[in-house]
Parts: C-alpha cells; sequence; structure tokens
C-alpha cells in the first residue's frame, strides 16, 4: 500500500472543502481536509487530500462537482 497524499482540491472557504471532502466519501474515496491556519481561528486556504492511488477517481469527482453535475436542478421541491 501507497502511503502518499495527493492534495487534490484547494479553496479558501473551509465549508467548500469539507463539502468536497464529503462528496468523496460518499464516493467510497477516503479523504481528509487540512488548512494553513488549523484551529480555532481558521486562516488561508484549506486542502483536499486523498491516497495517491484514489488521485485519478478523486479528479473526475472533483471535476464533476466543479461542473455542476451534483447541482439541484432549479424547479427541485422538498418531499
Amino acid at each position: 500500500m501507497d502511503d502518499r497524499l495527493a492534495r487534490i482540491f484547494a479553496t479558501p472557504d473551509p465549508v467548500a472543502g469539507e463539502m468536497m471532502r464529503g462528496r468523496l466519501e460518499a464516493e467510497g474515496i477516503t479523504a481528509m481536509v487540512k488548512g494553513d491556519g488549523d484551529g480555532p481561528y481558521r486562516a488561508g486556504s484549506v486542502y483536499v487530500w486523498v491516497p495517491a492511488e484514489d488521485e485519478a477517481a478523486a479528479r473526475a469527482v472533483v471535476e464533476a462537482v466543479s461542473s455542476g453535475a451534483y447541482a439541484l436542478d432549479d424547479d427541485f421541491e422538498e418531499a
């Protein structure tokens, strides 16, 4: 097993980083979020990291999210 990590997403918004981590994990890809300013007073960018062997699949998920593939339709109604 390869212990290397690949950084596949960067954002200044910690919430967006956590949302991307959640999407990756929903797709079965282990992910972690680390930031420049981890701690109670976060500052700087946050980065999403995945195991190097999952990098290609993770990048495909990031691309799908970025292209709007997971967006809700404008006419979405809650049940």
